[in-house]
């Protein structure tokens, strides 16, 4: 087995057995006593072993039949090309603990008062949950519930700070590889992005600072753990990030999605930092299930109203069924125990693309990546994405991710929405084919 707790260990060798064929689905596993025996473990250590595979999809427990290989695994796509393009979390953790959420769901003594209009900002319970799952899952240690905002997904809170804080024709900062969402934002909205140059932790202060003094922008949106690229700010460019966001008078719109999975390094988020400074945006999508279309926005302080008014123009205030789904999940730990589920899937299939991907890829500085990075040119990139598609492998659209007039530099491979790892395993040999020396070029670049 490999290392790590035992419960750990038994995990991943049972999610072994059953990728390689040896366990089918709808097998009979032995009882936790009779396994506790067989190892020569605590009936304790099995226990645990058993919730946390049932927790990633692996195993369906029946109460008085026993625990069986689950027959199918959840998947992020129907029948078509493996899909390497769409940024989602493995789906079979949030799956696999669903429907005691929705059991304990029905029970709630306040379920009824969701048939109303959310007050200001969110029903408190909500507030109260969203501040609980930043400071515990993205070192936002200050997250406060009564400045918190709860919007349907991180989208809606994206839009809503901008909403807050631009007028149209307003010039906004962006990463030269961005967000495609804000990018579809700007559109709506009449902005005008201004793409900024980034190195290895993602935005650079210096050309944030040139940026803002050539174009005049009141607001950056920025990723400290980037989207496409996988590149993560460290805690010495947030304060210099900071700094010139301070001395340029800028708001900073921290967009702080992938931040659970980047928990372990400890880093805190700029808003942690320059709370009259940033506005934060985070939410469930990424770390349990896009289908939980639960975001938060914490503005400035003196931002908070003007963010209430966007809010009530797009939507007439926050959500109310969607979000108790996300509260509920969050106030009985189930989402913790999906988050931790859903890292260890992401190990697995990073562990799984730097292998396949070996030398082609940007290194990374974490190991738990819900996307990775190939650098190379544009002509290359649609090459690349095309003889993918031909050969059945979805990739991200070359083109994506940058703004207008910005040269692209790169390929984004996603690595959640594979059905398992024998599909991800498939779809990441064929990208390396198409990256081969002589392979052959594309005819329809897609």
């Amino acid at each position: 087995m490999a290392e790590g707790p035992v419960y750990a260990r038994i995990v991943e060798a049972l999610a072994a057995d059953i990728d390689r064929g040896e366990l089918p689905g709808g097998a009979r596993l032995p009882t936790q006593r009779a396994l506790a025996e067989a190892v020569g473990v605590g009936i304790g250590t099995v226990t645990r072993a058993y919730a946390e595979a049932e927790a990633r999809g692996l195993i369906d427990a029946v109460v008085g039949r026993g625990s069986f290989v689950a027959s199918s695994r959840p998947t992020a796509q129907g029948d078509g090309p493996t899909d390497l393009s769409r940024n989602v979390a493995p789906m079979a953790p949030a799956a696999a603990a669903l429907r005691n959420v929705m059991a304990d769901l029905s029970r709630r003594s306040d379920l009824a008062q969701r048939l109303d209009y959310a007050p200001d900002a969110g029903f408190p319970a909500d507030r109260r949950a969203g501040a609980e799952w930043l400071r515990r899952t993205a070192n936002f240690d200050s997250a406060d519930e009564r400045r918190l905002i709860v919007t349907a997904g991180a989208q809606q809170a994206i839009a809503v700070a901008l909403g807050a804080l631009c007028r149209p024709g307003d010039a906004v900062i962006v990463e030269a590889a961005t967000f495609n969402g804000v990018k579809l934002i700007a559109a709506q909205m009449g902005l005008r992005l201004v793409p900024a140059a980034m190195d290895g932790e993602g935005l650079t202060p210096q050309a944030l600072e040139q940026a803002a003094s050539e174009s005049g922008a009141c607001v950056a949106y920025l990723q400290p753990f980037q989207n496409p690229t996988a590149r993560v700010m460290g805690l010495s460019r947030r304060r210099e990030i900071v700094d010139v966001a301070r001395r340029c008078g800028l708001v900073l719109i921290e967009d702080d999605l992938y931040g659970p999975h980047i928990a372990e390094l400890g880093l805190p988020p700029l808003a942690e930092l320059a709370p009259d400074q940033v506005a934060y945006v985070s939410g469930l999508s990424k770390s349990l299930a896009p289908g939980v279309r639960t975001g938060f926005l914490i503005p400035p302080q003196r931002r908070h109203t003007a963010a209430l008014d966007a809010l009530r123009a797009a939507s007439f205030g926050s959500p109310t069924f969607g979000a108790v789904l996300a509260t509920q999940w969050i106030e009985s730990g189930a989402a913790f125990a999906v988050l931790a589920a859903i890292r260890c899937e992401l190990r697995r299939r990073t562990s799984l693309a730097t292998a396949a991907l070996a030398g082609l890829i940007e290194p990374l500085t974490h190991d738990a990546s819900p996307h990775v990075w190939l650098p190379m040119g544009e002509l290359e990139a649609e090459r690349v994405a095309g003889q993918a598609l031909r050969a059945g492998v979805k990739v991200t659209p070359p083109r994506a991710p940058f703004v207008e007039a910005t040269p692209v530099d790169g390929l984004r491979i996603c690595l959640g929405a594979a059905a398992d790892l024998v599909a991800l395993d498939r779809g990441l040999a064929v990208v390396r084919a198409a990256m081969a020396p002589g392979s052959p070029a594309s005819e329809n670049v897609v």
